[in-house]
This record gives structure tokens, sequence and C-alpha cells, in this order.
């Protein structure tokens, strides 16, 4: 299945084009755009179904999405009912979101907000914002790849491919560290907004946005 690259690449802004209608419905017909074009030349009639399918309501975790739309995508190349697809992207919708929002929401950005915070706190700059930003988005961008590779040779079997990876586990295991992180940066962010030094330069920092 070629544009497997601009699929990524899509996938990236899935969001783009965000509505109360279709959620990121819009971004995903988008998306699996490259993933189709094979179909023009052997089944035009299966492609313009699968476009307008690809571009129905859906909702998950925008990091994830490209898991629904690998296996759609190869669900529509193998021929699979039009009806059992969409089915299955509603099936999708729930558990992405709830382990899109574990890891991510409740798990990554928390370590990496409280461990930046420490940093600063015990003498470290912008470059610590900086490296924080780009941690976060490599990651991102890794976890999207792999969500879009994993399932382009499973299809409709998108489900077992799930369970049998590190998501589950890891979105599981998250809120421990994720928690300790937390902890540990309140105390230590604490102390250094109350020493005289920081207190002196958040109140110029407040000085300055108000002006």
């Amino acid at each position: 299945m070629k544009g497997r690259t601009r699929a990524l690449l899509r996938l990236l802004a899935v969001q783009g084009a965000w509505s109360y209608e279709r959620m990121t419905g819009v971004g995903m017909g988008y998306a699996s755009q490259p993933l189709l074009g094979d179909l023009a030349s052997t089944d035009p009639a299966r492609r313009r179904e699968a476009t307008v399918r690809s571009a129905e309501y859906f909702n998950c975790h925008p990091y994830l999405a490209g898991l629904a739309l690998g296996a759609s995508a190869r669900a529509e190349h193998d021929g699979v009912p039009g009806a059992q697809i969409q089915r299955l992207r509603t099936a999708l919708c729930s558990p992405l979101g709830a382990l899109g929002d574990q890891l991510f929401w409740a798990g990554l950005v928390p370590i990496l907000m409280s461990l930046a915070l420490v940093a600063i706190a015990s003498g470290g700059g912008g470059l610590v914002l900086v490296g924080v930003v780009l941690l976060y988005n490599v990651v991102r961008v890794l976890v999207t790849r792999w969500a879009l590779v994993t399932v382009l040779d499973t299809g409709m079997q998108v489900g077992t491919a799930i369970s049998a990876s590190w998501l589950p586990r890891t979105a599981a295991r998250i809120a421990a560290p994720a928690g300790w992180a937390a902890g540990l940066a309140v105390p230590v962010a604490g102390a250094w907004l109350l020493s005289p030094m920081a207190g002196r330069s958040v109140l110029v920092a407040v000085s300055c946005a108000g002006v």
C-alpha cells in the first residue's frame, strides 16, 4: 500500500478541520487519501465510497487516530463491506480515546511538566522548556507513526494488534510515574517560588505581563 509517508504527515494535522458535526472526521478523510490512491485504478467506485466513509464522524485521541485510519484503509483494500468498516471505526472511538488520554494527558504531559518545573527550580533555564517541547513532539510523532504502520497489515484484526502491543500496558502503568513526578515537583517548585529571589522574579514577570 503506497502513500504511508503522506498519510503520516497528514495525521499530524488531523484536528485541522475539527468540527462539532464530524469531530476529526474530515481530518481522517484527508489523511486517508494517500492510502486509498491504489483503488483509483483498480476499483474507482470503491474508492469514492471509501473516501466518503473515511470523512464521516470520528472522535478519538488524535495521536492514536492512525490505528483506526490504517485498519480502515487495509479493510477497504481487502474489500470488506462498507457497513462493517463503519462499525469498526465506531467501535474504536472510545477505547482509543481512553488509551490516548491515559497515556498522554494523564501520563506523559504531567511527567514532563513536573520534571520541567523541578529543572527550572533547580537552576535550569529556557533550554529546559525547549527540551521538554522537543521531547514531547518526538514521542508524539513516533507514536503516530507506530499507530499507522502497525495496523496497515492487520486490517479488521486491529483489536488483537492493540491488545498484543505495548500500548494498553503502558497506559495502565503510567499513572504511578506521573503521580510521583507531580509529588516531587510541587514542594520543589513551591520552595523556589517562596524564596526571595524567585519572589522578585515572579513579581517582575507579573508586572511586565500587566504592562
